[in-house]
């Protein structure tokens, strides 16, 4: 199996006075020319965000942008007038297209833990949009939960020839790797698994175009981008 391993110690940190931030490619302060994106995924961001604080508002356009809730509850506000709280176990989607400011706080006395994904859009300039539902693989483990994707088959509509799943696989536990598109990459939450010789920690990714199974070592959270060529 022919396969690019993306290890958890070779992500970007930043650590602010209110963020804990690790980049699993480039983003703002922190730049690594080996790190750029893999195919039309541009950014995973693992953040921590202290009580009280979090990203004011600010500005994006032309990308399509998956927020993951772990822990906690994250307040989001934008221009296209939408208005709430995203709590554990819900996922947010911002297709940006022609422009749109929003901010993302944690109004809560205890810290929030969320991925952020990015994901290059394949039509631009289009009119924003905003999407949110709630899918905690935990409460039904051991199957792939498509988050987002073009198809009537995912719970959000993603501009892109992409597909996101997610996952919880009980220790013991397998699931299969069957892409449609020409590149597989799965980022690791928690736990460990193993992929053919392979065995990945909390952090890691694993970017490969063989069908594969996945077999959890321990209790383990994941995401699987179902990418297309670049």
């Amino acid at each position: 199996m022919n396969a690019f391993i993306h290890r958890s110690e070779k992500r970007g940190h930043v650590n602010i006075d209110w963020l804990d931030s690790k980049h699993s490619f480039s983003f703002g302060s922190w730049y690594d020319p080996n790190y750029m994106g893999v195919s039309v995924l541009r950014v995973i961001n693992d953040d921590r965000i202290a009580a009280q604080n979090g990203f004011g508002t600010h500005a994006h356009d032309n990308m399509e942008i998956l927020t993951c809730v772990l822990d906690g509850t994250i307040s989001h506000r934008d221009s296209m007038g939408n208005e709430g709280h995203i709590p554990a176990g819900e996922w947010q989607l911002m297709s940006a297209g022609t422009g749109v400011k929003h901010s993302e706080i944690n109004n809560s006395d205890v810290p929030v833990h969320l991925l952020q994904i990015w994901i290059h859009p394949d039509v631009r300039n289009a009119e924003p949009n905003y999407q949110q539902v709630k899918c905690d693989p935990q409460e039904q483990p051991n199957q792939w939960h498509v988050i987002a994707g073009p198809n009537p088959n995912a719970l959000m509509h993603i501009r892109q020839q992409a597909e996101v799943k997610s996952a919880v696989i009980e220790k013991g536990q397998a699931l299969p790797v069957e892409m449609t598109q020409a590149l597989n990459y799965v980022h690791l939450i928690s736990g460990s698994i193993q992929i053919a010789e392979h065995i990945l920690s909390a952090g890691d990714a694993i970017a490969f175009e063989d069908a594969a199974q996945i077999e959890a070592l321990e209790d383990s959270q994941m995401i699987w981008f179902d990418l297309p060529k670049a």
